[in-house]
């Protein structure tokens, strides 16, 4: 039997996980702030670190943007194969729940219609969406709104395959090196490597929803997220780059299958407040 799903109920959840991706802030990244100020030896930094907690404790009181800016909604689907949408499509559905989430949760709208044009849309859409067809009868939606302080930092290099692992990993520094204090830091770091260009930039953009602290499963990648947040960390940007020791909470690396002919790698980072929010139908 399918289970049936209406586009009604994806708009809703889409419209809640919205606001909630904006105004609270996940507990995985609220451990890594407090953690990252317990550790920080820089005195401004210390003060930089609990001003951000400060922040987003006020945020989830008071129901407000944790960000004045609020991003662009990026939606990931992770759609059950015995699921049958309803009423209207996926698209669509999904649209009218960010422009339900942003317009009645009085967060900044921040989209343009034309790039060229620049005229605002005045409900945030549309959005970018993620589909990923998965085992089950279940839908989970992940909202990961995106501001463009830290994703226009992003980096990508067409690497030869003949690059050593150092001179990727050198790559990837650099690109926060550059970024500078332009993303809030501390910043989550996120690495896609292989697959071909735009999945390398998927690859990337996912890697921020992976729990800050929580490492890649293969010992090869850990080692190397671990080596390169260490990198990062005496790079001594510091947060919101006022200096110290805190220059990133974490770095997650998903790695793909690739040409023998290429190596791409996307460097994407997500700002102190790398927010998303998770639900599921």
């Amino acid at each position: 039997m399918m289970k049936e799903i209406t586009s009604r109920q994806v708009s809703q959840l889409v419209r809640e996980l919205c606001i909630q991706a904006n105004t609270i802030l996940p507990q995985d990244l609220r451990n890594a702030i407090c953690e990252a100020c317990k550790a920080e030896a820089s005195p401004v930094g210390q003060a930089i670190l609990g001003d951000l907690r400060e922040n987003y404790e006020f945020a989830e009181e008071k129901g407000l943007p944790i960000c004045q800016d609020t991003g662009m909604a990026v939606v990931f689907v992770n759609w059950g194969q015995d699921c049958h949408l309803t009423g209207g499509s996926l698209e669509e559905a999904v649209n009218q729940g960010v422009a339900e989430g942003y317009v009645q949760g009085h967060l900044r709208l921040s989209v343009v219609e034309d790039p060229l044009r620049r005229v605002n849309t005045q409900n945030n859409t549309p959005a970018i969406l993620h589909l990923q067809m998965v085992p089950g009868d279940q839908v989970e939606i992940t909202v990961a709104p995106k501001g463009f302080g830290s994703e226009n930092m992003t980096k990508m290099k067409m690497f030869n395959p003949s690059v050593t692992q150092e001179q990727v990993e050198d790559f990837i520094v650099e690109a926060v090196s550059q970024a500078g204090s332009n993303p809030c830091p501390p910043v989550v770091v996120g690495v896609g490597l292989g697959g071909t260009s735009e999945k390398a930039a998927i690859l990337a953009k996912r890697a921020l929803l992976r729990p800050a602290g929580e490492w890649n499963a293969d010992p090869f990648y850990r080692e190397m997220e671990q080596r390169l947040l260490e990198r990062i960390n005496r790079l001594g940007i510091g947060p919101q780059g006022m200096g110290g020791t805190t220059t990133a909470l974490t770095v997650a690396i998903e790695p793909f299958g690739t040409h023998i002919a290429g190596l791409p790698c996307v460097v994407n980072l997500g700002c102190h407040v790398t927010r998303h929010a998770c639900g599921t139908l």
